[in-house]
């Protein structure tokens, strides 16, 4: 059924514009991919900017879905929440350089439309103010803002959008038309752009997204027209013509660091203060360049281009504590980029990508050799995170391991683009961290992938799972209704029990698990654990269970306090 078109902001309208925003971008991901010359020509801005608004997405989804289960008010999520949800998804799923700017967009324009303690600007006007915060907020966010970027496409659009009058629908008009000109004109604002004849990549991934905006207030599709990058007078190239001269010509260029610029691009999230991020940026600034700090209220975004990535990173643990710590070196052929002087490396046969909760568990699945994607508490990752991950992976035939039941259609999605790329992958349904264990304990890259594939998911579907967390609010169950603060018991994905004391509450679940037999029983522990869990559960496993073993991992920050897995 067709979006009605919106004539003011509310949480429906964020939620109709982030979903048009995702699939403006994935229908011009490629093409935006291959025009990115600028401030490396590494392919990946039209993919950056697709996950960052992915997440985005996402994080708005999860809003609208915890309403309909029933933990929000009878007139459905607030356009703070959902404004809230937009900015936060996009900080936590940011991916380059121009990714990292367009999260500070959002962010800015969140900060209007929501004026927190304040009136809400829902109108017209308000989504012009909304824009101008937006552009002024990611201009401050760049340590050393160039002309001819995405930088001056969102100026022109807030400069176009102040100037309009109406409602939302013409003042988004007004915006996508001066992003619409400022782009055409970014060829000759930087020199690298004009020479390989294509407009902003940055830039023209803000104009889909823009224009997805437009298409909320008024329904109107914008399409592919706004979109032409071939900025010359003369006739423009063919696409593969188009290609050949971004990924090569522009590396050529001697004014941007495309020649002999930094070695490695360095991403990651940041939990600190203010004060400590100002000195921060000062730090970093003095070791590299494409310098992109976001966010606030304690949570960071860093982009940063340098030679010393460790000591990019050293800097972010002096400032506070970073995670999510993403480093990409300009030069190797298997992170998408066409700088690298190296043939790429040949492929392995086989290979195990998975998702895992915890950075205990994360080591230990990298330890079996497989790729591991961490999946904080509240952070799942997007499908072409997955994607990223199975490239990393650098094999023809690849398994992958959801490890959890909410990701089968992002696993999904992430498998079918890993195809399309020639890539043979198997996805095991696994729908707990302990069922991919268990897969990974039978995994023989040396035998028959589809042999290889039914017995890890024979080893998986064999695998009982269970989990034990605390009740974040008041809700119906399964077993009854628990209370704020209850500890449950969660055994293949229902709530089993109910409980006031996490011990007990595992045991408990331990037992109903082995009641119907087992060999082995797995336990992860998470940070927040009791101390004494693990021995007391495996004293009640020895003494009540004969011939049942009992391993224990430490998994870390997992969001679960325990996860439990019954061979």
């Amino acid at each position: 059924m067709a979006q009605v078109p919106q004539t003011f902001f509310d949480a429906l309208a964020v939620r109709t514009w982030c979903g048009r925003a995702l699939r403006a971008l994935g229908q011009a991901r490629e093409e935006i991919d291959a025009i990115n010359v600028y401030p490396v020509a590494d392919g990946d801005t039209g993919t950056n900017l697709y996950l960052t608004v992915e997440s985005a997405a996402a994080a708005v989804e999860a809003v609208f879905d915890g309403h309909a289960a029933g933990h929000g008010g009878p007139a459905g999520p607030s356009l703070a929440d959902a404004l809230g949800a937009m900015a936060h998804g996009a900080l936590i799923g940011a991916r380059g350089n121009s990714g990292t700017i367009l999260a500070q967009l959002l962010r800015g324009m969140a900060q209007v439309l929501a004026a927190d303690g304040g009136t809400p600007h829902t109108d017209g006007p308000g989504l012009g103010l909304a824009l101008r915060q937006a552009a002024d907020s990611a201009r401050q966010a760049v340590a050393h803002p160039v002309e001819g970027t995405i930088l001056t496409v969102a100026s022109a659009a807030a400069d176009a959008a102040a100037g309009a009058e109406g409602d939302c629908g013409k003042v988004a008009r007004a915006a996508y038309e001066g992003a619409r000109a400022a782009l055409a004109a970014t060829p000759g604002q930087l020199a690298v752009l004009g020479r390989a004849g294509v407009v902003d990549a940055g830039g023209r991934g803000l104009v889909a997204v823009l224009g997805a905006l437009l298409e909320t207030f008024t329904g109107e599709t914008q399409g592919s027209a706004p979109l032409n990058t071939h900025t010359r007078v003369e006739a423009p190239p063919s696409e593969g013509e188009h290609t050949r001269v971004a990924a090569g010509e522009a590396v050529a260029c001697h004014d941007g660091p495309q020649d002999g610029g930094p070695a490695f691009e360095v991403i990651y999230l940041l939990e600190a203060g203010d004060e400590a991020v100002a000195r921060l940026r000062d730090r970093l600034d003095a070791l590299g360049d494409s310098l992109v700090v976001v966010g606030g209220d304690g949570l960071w975004n860093v982009h940063v281009h340098v030679d010393d990535a460790g000591a990019a990173v050293e800097a972010g643990v002096e400032a506070g504590r970073p995670y999510r710590i993403r480093i990409t070196h300009f030069g190797l052929g298997d992170v998408h980029t066409t700088r690298g002087e190296r043939p790429p490396a040949e492929r392995a046969q086989r290979a195990v990508v998975a998702v895992v909760p915890g950075e205990g568990l994360a080591g230990l699945y990298t330890e079996a050799g497989a790729t591991a994607v961490l999946a904080r508490p509240g952070e799942p990752p997007a499908s072409g995170e997955l994607v990223q991950a199975v490239r990393r992976a650098h094999a023809r035939e690849v398994v992958l391991l959801p490890n959890d039941a909410e990701l089968r259609h992002t696993a999904a999605a992430a498998a079918e683009q890993a195809r399309a790329e020639g890539v043979r992958v198997a996805l095991i349904p696994t729908r707990s961290a302990v069922q991919g264990i268990a897969a990974l304990a039978v995994h023989e890259p040396d035998r028959r992938f589809d042999e290889d594939v039914v017995a890890m998911t024979s080893a998986a579907g064999a695998t009982r799972y269970a989990e034990v967390t605390v009740a974040e609010h008041r809700s119906w169950t399964s077993a009854g209704i628990c209370q704020a603060g209850d500890v449950l018991g969660l055994i293949d994905g229902d709530v089993a029990v109910i409980g006031s004391e996490v011990t007990e509450t595992a045991r408990t679940v331990l037992d109903r698990m082995l009641s119907a037999g087992g060999e082995l029983v797995t336990l992860v522990l998470g940070d927040e654990a009791p101390g004494d869990i693990a021995e007391r559960l495996e004293a009640r496993v020895r003494e009540s269970y004969l011939a049942v073993d009992t391993v224990v991992y430490r998994g870390g920050r997992q969001g679960a306090l325990l996860l439990i897995g019954v061979e």
